[in-house]
């Protein structure tokens, strides 16, 4: 029976642990006595999970591994990792709440993220694993599993990550345009990975997300490689638009290369697609011609510069002119205006 995303609980018990990054990790007797403080502590977090957690995140915890804890976000529309899932792995430490808890991203070898390792490390202040003061950084009265999942959300899968790094704050907006178009192909990259190897106890998560988002992810790809909209802010009231955002052409190459691999993915779940692929190559095709004529009226403004150029030398050497240095600044003064 197919399983909608809205049947999903967002928090539930499970038992099978058999992939998570942690399951190797030497848990203390303290996890199995209900009178210690760190299991009181997180059954406290339990609670908190099952009854606070907003519409976009999702919780498995396992019955035998109370140390061990599975979460998925899913991508915040108007952020480049829009209909994503990000995947974390979660360990409490021994004394937890003194020390915060571990998190592993599940980044399938692509650095998604600033704050997001290749290696599975995720940087945050509220972990004391990125620079932070005062409340910014875990609190053992306060601080909760919910807090770090909800600032991971909102605070790092955000809609210009490329700023994430302080010593970038100062850079060009269009350095943030293209990481956020790096950002989005990895995110699609990723998610055709996860159709293939779901994480245990997502399976069905997984095949009904992306079965119910497919048709808006490929109409996204189609948008962005075409300039109708920037990257990170697709919307269906927009699909009649006309190309107005700078596109890079790595973006446009890569984009046309993985775009049938992805589509082939999602119809094979089930999704409903059609039509999609050949109303993509048609866009991309105008898109080209209109990059070829915009070629076209640039090779023509560069011959003009070539034959003004020739025509102020003829003129030169017919009147004599012996003040090259100052003639040349004219000549340059003129072509530039």
């Amino acid at each position: 029976m197919e399983v909608k995303t809205n049947e999903f609980g967002h928090f539930d018990v499970v038992s099978d642990d058999s992939d998570h990054h942690f399951l190797g990790s030497n848990n203390g007797k303290c996890f199995y006595d209900s009178n210690s403080k760190v299991y009181r502590t997180i059954m406290k977090e339990w609670k908190i999970l099952e009854q606070s957690l907003p519409e976009s995140i999702y919780v498995r915890v396992y019955e035998r591994r109370i140390d061990l804890m599975r979460a998925v976000i899913v991508g915040t529309a108007g952020t480049p990792y829009h209909d994503g899932l990000f995947f974390f792995d979660i360990m409490f430490p021994s004394d937890y709440p003194k020390h915060p808890p571990m998190l592993h991203f599940h980044s399938f070898g692509y650095r998604i993220n600033p704050n997001l390792y290749i290696n599975g490390k995720v940087c945050l202040s509220l972990l004391n694993t990125w620079n932070g003061k005062g409340t910014e950084m875990w609190d053992p009265s306060k601080s909760t599993m919910l807090q770090v999942l909800v600032s991971i959300q909102g605070l790092v899968l955000n809609k210009n990550p490329y700023f994430n790094e302080p010593l970038r704050l100062f850079d060009s907006e269009s350095k943030s345009r293209v990481y956020n178009e790096n950002a989005f192909i990895i995110t699609c990259y990723t998610s055709f990975l996860l159709l293939q190897r779901p994480l245990r106890n997502f399976e069905a998560f997984v095949s009904a997300h992306f079965c119910e988002r497919a048709f808006p992810i490929l109409s996204a790809c189609s948008d962005y490689v075409n300039g109708r909209v920037e990257v990170g802010y697709y919307s269906s009231d927009l699909r009649s638009s006309s190309s107005t955002v700078r596109v890079s052409r790595e973006f446009k190459e890569k984009m046309i290369q993985f775009y049938p691999k992805l589509f082939q993915a999602f119809r094979l779940k089930g999704a409903s697609v059609g039509g999609l692929v050949e109303h993509l190559e048609l866009e991309i095709e105008q898109s080209e011609k209109k990059s070829s004529g915009g070629g076209q009226r640039q090779q023509l403004k560069n011959k003009s510069r070539r034959i003004f150029k020739k025509v102020m030398e003829k003129i030169k050497q017919t009147l004599g002119w012996k003040k090259k240095s100052q003639i040349e600044g004219r000549d340059r003064s003129l072509q530039s205006s």
